[in-house]
């Protein structure tokens, strides 16, 4: 270290308003003096304001911290400063990453649970470089800026971050502080119990009464017994002679998860391409399309002969892998890089395309897909989303 190297770190609060950094900075300016760091946040109205001035001769400070103290005192601003010339050359013990962490709720964040994730980050060696409070009238969404070891166990973080989400009721996504982190373009939803709160199958088996024989398969697929195609044949099988007309009646009366058409619509504003890839049915599919807006549907097709179900499906069954293919042809097709692709589902066949695009959400889940998705968004509507995406978009917060 050059030791005639001083450096200064000046703090400074006090009640905020426009022109304080400008006025500030324009002492600098005049004296010529070199800023190597510098951070500047505002909370309740309140101003933190602090940056390292760097010296390389031996002259202390050019009489700049006696200009710094007159000017903010005309600012009714405190101002302090120290010595910090012997952490010029501190660094980590190992390489460090910067992740945000999203925390959204539903009502205010209690002290408690910042007690905990503080204490859960310290535990795991990780720093908290800055809080931010995205929505100052309200505080439900904070942003945690941090730096992690290169050497962290994610998944180990992510499993007690979601430990720590069921137990305050507070919604959390860790995600690297890259390029791609607001510059998503493309959103994959999942269908039944992810944009509509129902499974269709099930109701379609329940108007044929053969509702507990369709349960029974789709839980023998759950168990290992059978693939999911393999089930889906069989249950499609059951609802032989069910009519368009007592399809229609579903189609009419499918409840859309809270927030689904809002957070459609915000992100189309924006620009973002949509599309549904759903192991359910185009029947139902197609329609969502349209009242929503998307700009793709996928989903199995079911045979119809003289207006009524034969029970089997048509073409190639889109499976948990089908789901993860297509997701690329469209990123492909709309040239959207893999990161910058959001997917949103609840079930074990979504996960494939979860952990495929560059944000998988599991989205009011079971607990086995939470534990094993990317991300999870447990207890808000599908507009908390957009806290993850960095949008804060309007209703996100209520």
């Amino acid at each position: 270290m050059n030791p005639n190297l001083k450096l200064i770190l000046v703090n400074v609060s006090g009640p905020d308003h426009p022109g304080i950094t400008a006025r500030l900075m324009k002492v600098l300016a005049d004296k010529k003096v070199n800023i190597v760091d510098m951070g500047q946040a505002v909370t309740h109205g309140l101003l933190s304001l602090s940056f390292v001035m760097r010296f390389i001769d031996n002259e202390t400070d050019h009489g700049v911290l006696k200009d710094l103290l007159f000017e903010a005192k005309k600012m009714n601003l405190a101002l302090e400063f120290n010595d910090v010339t012997e952490n010029a050359d501190v660094k980590p013990a190992v390489p460090l990453e910067k992740f945000i962490l999203s925390c959204v709720s539903m009502d205010n964040i209690s002290g408690n649970f910042l007690h905990d994730l503080s204490q859960l980050l310290a535990s795991s060696n990780i720093n908290i470089l800055r809080i931010d409070n995205i929505h100052p009238q309200h505080f439900k969404c904070l942003e945690v800026a941090t730096v992690v070891p290169e050497d962290l166990d994610l998944k180990g973080i992510k499993l007690q971050l979601l430990n720590l989400s069921n137990r305050h009721k507070v919604d959390m996504a860790f995600l690297k502080d890259n390029i791609f982190r607001r510059s998503k373009r493309l959103i994959v939803f999942d269908m039944d119990s992810t944009l509509i709160q129902i499974e269709v199958i099930d109701q379609m088996a329940e108007i044929l009464g053969v509702g507990s024989q369709v349960k029974a398969i789709t839980e023998r697929a759950m168990n290992g017994e059978m693939d999911f195609d393999e089930s889906l044949t069989k249950r499609v099988s059951q609802l032989k002679g069910l009519s368009i007309e007592q399809m229609d009646a579903i189609l009419n009366n499918m409840p859309l998860h809270q927030g689904v058409e809002e957070f459609i619509k915000t992100v189309k504003n924006l620009g973002y391409k949509t599309a549904l890839i759903s192991g359910g049915f185009n029947y139902f599919a197609g329609h969502l399309k349209q009242k929503l807006n998307l700009d793709y549907a996928f989903a199995n097709e079911l045979e119809i002969v003289d207006g009524k179900l034969t029970g089997k499906i048509i073409g190639t069954i889109i499976n948990a892998n089908q789901k993860a293919l297509l997701l690329k042809l469209i990123a492909q097709q709309e040239n959207i890089s893999l990161e910058q692709v959001v997917a949103i589902g609840d079930g074990a066949n979504d996960l494939p395309m979860l952990s495929t695009a560059g944000l998988g959400i599991a989205f009011h889940a079971k607990e086995m897909v939470r534990k094993n998705a990317p991300q999870t968004m447990g207890h808000g509507p599908m507009t908390s989303i957009l806290y993850f995406l960095g949008i804060p978009g309007p209703g996100a917060h209520q």
